[in-house]
């Protein structure tokens, strides 16, 4: 008989499948059983940071779930998650996941609750932290959120694509065709708000096609079509 499965290796395999889920089929439940798993076997075992991570997973899986319904999120829950991840992160020394936990509480504020002003001082939190401490993907959607908030909210487009282009080189670098087809979707948009709309057009046709060669879902490939759609209906 083979050995269980480490409270490390549940953590890992379940966020794959939180991201295969969102991206792909739209079946959360294999994720959360892993993540919850996770969870269990690392609390039993005293290690918090894992215990920490899953939970954050958890709220990312949980946010995921939100943003194919807005209707249903329930962001007090969301939150709860990624607060008490955050706090044992901070007991344990774990900057890097408090990097990601800063982020997913500003998802949770700018998402869920379209409120900007709340959202952004966790972002700027996380930014300092990822920076020095956290993988390519947690710098790569810091950068992406603070670049929607200058091009979207306070209209300074050249400040705003700074961090989109970055956040995309730092997805190419990740090498994650799901991720890198989403980024090239957020630039695309970015441009198109800034008035670059031939650039615009030929990052969302990049991005049309990268969706549908990474395999993402129908959804996330009318997300790309429509943006697509609207660049090219402007005005040249």
């Amino acid at each position: 008989m083979g050995s269980e499965p480490t409270a490390r290796g549940l953590l890992a395999a379940g966020g794959e499948a939180a991201l295969e889920a969102a991206f792909s089929t739209g079946d959360y439940a294999p994720a959360w059983r892993m993540l919850e798993s996770a969870w269990e076997r690392a609390h039993a075992d005293g290690d918090r940071i894992t215990e920490a991570a899953a939970l954050t997973r958890l709220g990312m899986l949980a946010h995921f779930a939100a943003l194919s319904d807005l209707t249903q999120a329930d962001w007090e829950s969301e939150e709860r998650l990624f607060a008490a991840a955050l706090t044992m992160q901070k007991d344990e020394g774990d900057l890097a996941g408090q990097a990601e936990s800063l982020l997913g509480l500003g998802l949770v504020h700018q998402v869920l609750r379209g409120d900007w002003r709340t959202a952004m001082p966790f972002y700027r939190e996380a930014l300092g932290l990822a920076e020095e401490h956290a993988d390519e993907m947690v710098r790569s959607e810091v950068h992406r959120h603070i670049g929607f908030y200058y091009v979207f909210v306070t209209a300074d487009c050249e400040k705003g694509l700074r961090h989109l282009r970055k956040s995309q080189v730092l997805r190419e670098r990740y090498g994650d065709p799901r991720r890198i087809a989403t980024g090239t979707l957020a630039l695309g948009e970015a441009e198109l708000a800034a008035g670059n709309r031939t650039t615009a057009v030929r990052l969302l046709r990049e991005a049309v096609q990268q969706a549908r060669s990474a395999g993402l879902s129908e959804l996330r490939i009318d997300w790309a079509e429509r943006a697509l759609q609207e660049a090219e209906a402007k005005p040249a």
